[in-house]
């Protein structure tokens, strides 16, 4: 039901004048769009659109709000580049004016929370669009969809008329960023949250410290960034216009000091927090590390009290993230001290011991008006119930949390650095269908995040590891759970993408200008059509066949290449409707044909740029592959054009073929091999009997 709010009486004649055009609507229409997340609910009537020209205003007329104000110009500057209109940026008061009006019941909260009511609702007429919301944050929302709904026509643009109403489904939709690891300078941070809001996210979980790195200035305690952080670190001004930045676009920003393991970056500079005597040096590797602070010295809580009590005003957030994860008992093992002090507190084991420490670290926190968030690892009988308990572990930790009385994020799935692809995240659902979860236990499940951990990411390819594929996480938090078409989903993911790049991400731009860095040419297409077929080997296979340090260059075609090969799921859609519908075989075939050729005449042409560029090994070695791999292709082809199928001493011979070629090839591997496996066991049956 659309909402209805008390409005000045210019602006009800107008809404009472103009409803809705027609009740005729279209179910095509709507799968026809390209929004991302899908909203809650969506009527689309195919019988008209309002068209987008030089004329287009935009008018406010409830009340002046700041943010609304930008995100309002904002949204002309993105309109005006993708029409090539000029638009004008003043903003109307009069909403008889506006061809797009934005009526907001209040700016909604001061320090935005999780509670904050993000829904809209949204009707696009022939005359003119109405954008309703109770808050600022539902605005943004709402301004979101309406630049998705731009469409081509004819010779302009134009909106389909469209009646939405619009809500998440979870309120907590996150994208972790670790910039420990690596560091990432304040522009990668602010065009992660322009995308973040493009798709409806709204957390920035900022993971600011671990052993490698402590990535914030403290006034009060100096030696954490000029020993810590290796001269890479932000300033308080900057995390505050950071700050700023994101609640511009409704996203919270929650801070993650990692403690008490994963934290030798904070006994650089103060040695004394730590239950082993040091000294300590920022760790170059990625390999796991015993450090941990020492939960018995009350120096320790107050070095940590008056640290929250420094950083508690950078960041307004309720939320404080304390890590918890991985504590290495081998840290306190060897402290002859913290056993006494067990003994004395009568705390059974390291698991008791980190849960005393939590205790203590969630009455500073609180102290600040702040709430823990900590990973799986904290959740313990002594845990205060105000706590939230982060999954990486899965869903089983979650749901176990939910059940002891704890609300829970999950981001077990998420994890962008296992370089899965968009599909496999968009099947984890915090709340899945069938979950033993009862109404009590299913609210405490806030939402989710996706995690971009920092060990194989630098600023010029951060991008590309989050997005688009974010995306797709990003409308399962947002979506109803029923929204779960896969090929939609890449369908409208594939749009999105186009628009992510605009709005200023470079997950598009990125690998092409690392491609001419390390080829020295600006000749790359051979490279970039290896990259529509090969995808990075998972982050296992990466840290077992060339584990990185801190100062290993991500240059190789391994740390280029992006997940989920666009060519890959072509090619399958190729083969089920070669095997569905025979009568288009011949041309689905020739096809086919043409595709395996190309890859046959990728090999040579990146031979000879590697002969020039020798960072390009294994480009060469997959382009080697790949031509191998179409060879195979192009003959279970002949056998599917007619006559009898294939033998099967050919059928074992080319599946053992393809499974050698399926080995990575350096850090990557190709992406298309379950697709030629699927052919060549066709070449051995009729095409009438293998619709597999």
């Amino acid at each position: 039901m659309r909402l209805s709010f008390s409005i000045s009486l210019g602006f009800a004649l107008f809404t009472a004048a103009v409803p809705l055009a027609a009740q005729s609507f279209d179910s095509t229409a709507v799968a026809q769009l390209s929004l991302m997340p899908m909203p809650a609910s969506i009527h689309v009537d195919s019988g008209g659109h309002l068209p987008l020209t030089a004329s287009f205003r935009l008018a406010v007329p409830r009340f002046k709000d700041g943010r609304l104000t930008r995100a309002a110009d904002r949204a002309i500057t993105r309109l005006a580049r993708r029409t090539g209109l000029p638009l004008a940026h003043t903003i109307a008061r009069d909403s008889l004016l506006g061809t797009l009006v934005i009526d907001v019941r209040g700016p909604g909260e001061t320090v935005q929370s999780v509670d904050e009511d993000e829904s809209y609702t949204l009707d696009v007429t022939t005359f003119r669009a109405v954008l309703r919301a109770p808050t600022v944050v539902g605005a943004l929302r709402g301004l979101e969809t309406f630049q998705q709904l731009v469409t081509g026509a004819g010779s302009g643009y134009a909106i389909p008329l469209a009646h939405i109403v619009d809500r998440p489904r979870f309120k907590w939709r996150g994208l972790l960023i670790d910039v420990s690891r690596h560091f990432e300078p304040v522009d990668v941070i602010e065009r992660n949250l322009d995308a973040m809001a493009a798709v409806k996210l709204n957390v920035l979980h900022w993971h600011l410290s671990d052993d490698q790195g402590f990535r914030i200035e403290s006034k009060r305690y100096p030696k954490l960034q000029d020993l810590g952080s290796g001269g890479s670190y932000y300033t308080q001004t900057q995390v505050r216009e950071i700050v700023a930045y994101a609640r511009d676009r409704g996203i919270r920003v929650v801070p993650e000091f990692d403690m008490p393991g994963h934290s030798i970056s904070w006994f650089v500079g103060y040695p004394s927090l730590a239950s082993a005597p040091g000294p300590y040096t920022l760790p170059t590797d990625y390999n796991f590390t015993a450090g941990a602070f020492d939960p018995t010295r009350e120096s320790v809580y107050r070095f940590i009290t008056r640290f929250v009590a420094e950083m508690a005003p950078v960041f307004p957030d309720k939320y404080w993230h304390i890590g918890g994860d991985e504590v290495d008992a081998r840290a306190w093992e060897a402290n002859t001290a913290i056993h006494r002090f067990m003994r004395r507190h009568k705390l059974n084991d390291f698991g008791a011991l980190q849960a005393y420490f939590n205790k203590r670290l969630s009455r500073i926190l609180a102290a600040q008006h702040k709430r823990v968030i900590g990973w799986d690892e904290i959740l313990h009988p002594d845990l205060p119930h105000d706590v939230v308990v982060q999954s990486w572990r899965g869903q089983g930790s979650l749901f176990t949390a939910a059940a002891q009385g704890y609300s829970g994020i999950l981001s077990a799935g998420y994890y962008l650095d296992a370089m899965s692809s968009a599909g496999q995240h968009y099947a984890v659902d915090p709340i899945p269908t069938g979950s033993d979860l009862d109404s009590a236990q299913a609210a405490r499940v806030l939402g989710g995040e996706a995690c971009m951990w920092g060990e194989l990411v630098t600023p010029e390819t951060i991008d590309s590891r989050i997005w688009p594929r974010t995306a797709a996480i990003a409308e399962r938090l947002w979506s109803p759970a029923t929204t779960v078409n896969v090929n939609d989903m890449y369908r409208r993911l594939a749009a999105v993408s186009v628009e992510l790049a605009d709005v200023g991400v470079h997950h598009l731009s990125g690998p092409d200008a690392l491609w001419r860095l390390i080829a020295q040419t600006d000749r790359i297409a051979p490279l970039r059509a290896l990259q529509r077929v090969v995808e990075p080997v998972s982050l296992g296979q990466r840290m077992h066949t060339r584990r990185p340090t801190a100062f290993t260059p991500l240059v190789q075609p391994g740390d280029i290449v992006t997940p989920d090969a666009a060519e890959g799921r072509a090619l399958s859609a190729l083969l089920d409707t070669l095997f569905r519908d025979p009568s288009r075989g011949a041309g689905l075939r020739d096809s086919l044909a043409t595709i395996f050729s190309e890859w046959q005449a990728i090999a040579p042409a990146i031979a000879t740029l590697h002969s020039r560029a020798p960072l390009l090994t294994d480009a060469d070695s997959a382009a080697a592959a790949l031509a191998a791999a179409g060879a195979i292709g192009a003959e279970a082809l002949r056998y599917l054009g007619g006559g009898p199928p294939a033998a099967g001493m050919w059928i074992s011979d080319r599946l053992a073929q393809l499974d050698s070629l399926a080995a990575p090839r350096g850090l990557m591997r190709l992406a298309i091999i379950p697709q030629l496996r699927r052919l060549v066991l066709a070449a051995g049956a009729t095409a009438a009997t293998t619709g597999q």
